[in-house]
């Protein structure tokens, strides 16, 4: 869809999606006033989303980091970020994926209760206002959150009433362009949208990228930028599903040990899956 411009001697035509989110690689780093009335949904709030952690397992690892980054129209309004302390030790292998030791942790992080308790805050909010929280691989990081608050304040975001909408990162980049070889990484989905992520595994760092990766997919695909939230939510249940079905039966094929079975939920799964 296009839209004339121009003088009297000469139209240009010019794509209003581009014109909503020109430069958005820019526009994102620096922050600005909130901007008028929304149209299609990335033209008006998102909430970004990272954790850093002390492992790889959603159900037991905590974060030592968190990032919430709020865009509206493209441009970052708000930024929060800190340090957590997990009140335990940080891994050595994952200090040096992040870069935060035990010691700095303790020292400059606030207690693990209050940044899930922070961060569950922002999070139920959002979804109340029908804002679509945005990141990469989100089933991780709102399993750890859903698993966290539960543990240590009584409830969890979904007991808040929680609801999403959620944009995955790698969940649409997947089904959008299914046939495109190589490693889907936040590093690598920036690499293929030309997108500059800084400093990778920085919880900030990561949320940005993961925004600016979402605008890319939108510019590129129209069914993307036009869709019902709330639609695509669902959608991305499905696509994740699909999509770890498929994975699991080249696991199975190359002779490994199938997925867990909760990693077919998404975004947020259970730490026990109800029986059949």
């Amino acid at each position: 869809m296009t839209v004339a411009t121009g003088t009297a001697e000469g139209q240009v035509d010019r794509d209003p999606k581009a014109d909503a989110l020109r430069s958005a690689s820019a526009a994102v780093s620096q922050p600005a006033a909130i901007l008028g009335p929304v149209g299609a949904w990335p033209t008006g709030e998102l909430l970004g989303l990272d954790f850093e952690t002390t492992g790889i397992d959603r159900f037991n690892d905590v974060p030592v980091s968190y990032a919430l980054v709020s865009v509206v129209e493209g441009v970052v309004t708000t930024s929060w970020s800190g340090l957590v302390d997990p009140g335990r030790e940080i891994p050595a292998e994952a200090t040096a994926v992040h870069g935060i030791s035990t010691e700095r942790a303790r020292d400059e992080g606030m207690p693990l209760r209050d940044a899930i308790s922070l961060v569950s805050d922002a999070v139920v909010s959002a979804s109340a206002r029908g804002v679509p929280l945005v990141g990469m691989k989100l089933d991780y990081d709102l399993t750890i959150l859903e698993t966290q608050a539960r543990d240590l304040c009584g409830w969890g975001p979904i007991e808040r009433g929680w609801c999403g909408p959620v944009l995955d990162a790698v969940v649409l980049d997947r089904h959008f362009d299914p046939d495109r070889k190589g490693r889907r990484t936040l590093v690598d989905l920036c690499a293929q949208y030309g997108i500059e992520i800084g400093n990778a595994h920085d919880a900030s760092a990561d949320a940005t990228a993961s925004i600016e990766v979402i605008f890319a997919l939108a510019l590129r695909y129209d069914a993307l930028w036009g869709c019902d939230l709330a639609r695509l939510h669902h959608d991305q249940i499905d696509w994740h599903r699909e999509w770890t079905q498929s994975y699991d039966s080249w696991r199975l094929a190359e002779g490994m040990l199938p997925s867990d079975p909760r990693d077919y939920v998404w975004p947020v799964a259970p730490v026990v899956l109800p029986a059949a």
